[in-house]
């Protein structure tokens, strides 16, 4: 059974950091492109960020670039989404999820192509 657990949101503040986890279980890591998306109060599931399977490639959503750094530990069966420079509109629930890739270098963009997702983690910014 698949299973993908995000860890470390929480209630921060304006201009804080905070470093998300997700920890994947139960498949072949290393075959799979990993993504972020997130689900803004009232509003739909939206990409933030997406890696390869080898971590050389990433693309970003265009209002996070700079400020999101997404990456993944293949030995640990994690990836990790560092936020910066949080603002009140990165209030959401962040969800990860990994999609099946052929190539290595392959990323995923759109919530379709992931066949597994985690349960998710609220961050809620205060300004």
């Amino acid at each position: 059974q698949v299973q993908l657990v995000e860890s470390g949101g929480g209630l921060v503040q304006a201009g804080d950091s905070l470093r998300l986890s997700c920890a994947a279980a139960g498949l072949r890591f290393s075959n799979y492109a990993l993504g972020w998306f997130r689900q803004p109060p009232g509003k739909e599931r939206e990409f933030v960020a997406t890696i390869s399977r080898n971590g050389r490639a990433s693309k970003y959503e265009d209002s996070v670039e700079g400020r999101f750094t997404i990456t993944r530990d293949n030995d640990k069966n994690t990836t990790y989404l560092q936020i910066n420079s949080l603002k009140a509109e990165d209030t959401a629930v962040y969800y990860c999820a990994a999609a099946a890739q052929l190539f290595l270098s392959s990323i995923a963009l759109t919530p379709i192509a992931y066949q597994h997702w985690g349960q998710g983690t609220p961050v809620t910014v205060t300004s």
